[in-house]
């Protein structure tokens, strides 16, 4: 016979829980005076601050802060109730990140800023390229911005006449390519990556070494001159077989 277990919770415990639930339930969060996500526009350098607060609390609640998917360190009087966080100095790795603020008890209570670091260009990239005549050569403007910026190549402080069948363009968000096919003697000079955005315009100059082309080494007929040799040793030996075989 198949018993039946019933399990007797006591009146206390189950108001107990039903008054936690409405509590966290209740509760709100606010960063910055938004009660929901927002997106938070500065500058590079100065720093600021990012204060969450616990709305609609009848006790002590406490908050976490967490910086993309890992959880910032907080002293323990920066925790209960409200807790402040500072980003000093904000620099272009933050450019894109999530803060977020989440009630310990019950994460799902949060709110989240994303940062939007705007910045002039800031460029890089191989100053001195050296090749070979006839030969392929990529120039690689690296460029960070926010917001995106466009770019324009010059040589020698001149506009660049793009020729269809030498030069190709490639650009993305941060790199900035021009590449030239079968280069010739008269592609020596000075190639300037030009990057404008509406905060201001970066330059890089790249200086393109053009140098004489080298002799082919004749590898494959090498290799088969070797081959002629060593099979014409080869039916020398086997036809004077005899005449070794006598000396030995």
């Amino acid at each position: 016979m198949t018993q039946r277990c019933s399990l007797a919770v006591p009146y206390g415990a189950v108001l107990a829980i039903s008054f936690l639930a409405c509590g966290a339930t209740g509760l709100e969060l606010s960063v910055n005076n938004h009660a929901a996500d927002f997106t938070l526009s500065t500058e590079l350098g100065p720093a600021i601050s990012l204060s969450c607060l616990v709305h609609n609390s009848s006790q002590a609640e406490e908050l976490l802060w967490y910086r993309g998917d890992g959880q910032v360190a907080l002293k323990d009087g920066n925790k209960v109730n409200i807790s402040n966080i500072c980003i000093s100095p904000v620099n272009e790795s933050d450019n894109g990140v999530t803060f977020t603020c989440k009630l310990a008890r019950d994460k799902s209570v949060q709110v989240s800023v994303i940062l939007d670091v705007q910045f002039p260009p800031q460029l890089s990239g191989e100053e001195t390229l050296y090749v070979e005549e006839e030969k392929d050569v990529t120039l690689t403007c690296n460029s960070k911005s926010n917001p995106q910026a466009q770019s324009t190549w010059y040589k020698d402080n001149q506009n660049l006449t793009l020729q269809q069948s030498r030069h190709e363009l490639y650009q993305t968000s941060e790199i900035f390519q021009l590449s030239i096919r079968k280069v010739q003697k008269s592609d020596n000079g000075t190639y300037t990556c030009v990057v404008q955005s509406p905060l201001g315009k970066g330059t890089r100059d790249f200086y393109l070494i053009v140098e004489d082309k080298k002799p082919v080494f004749p590898k494959e007929a090498v290799i088969a001159a070797v081959v002629v040799v060593t099979i014409t040793i080869l039916f020398g030996i086997v036809a004077r077989k005899d005449k070794f075989f006598k000396v030995w």
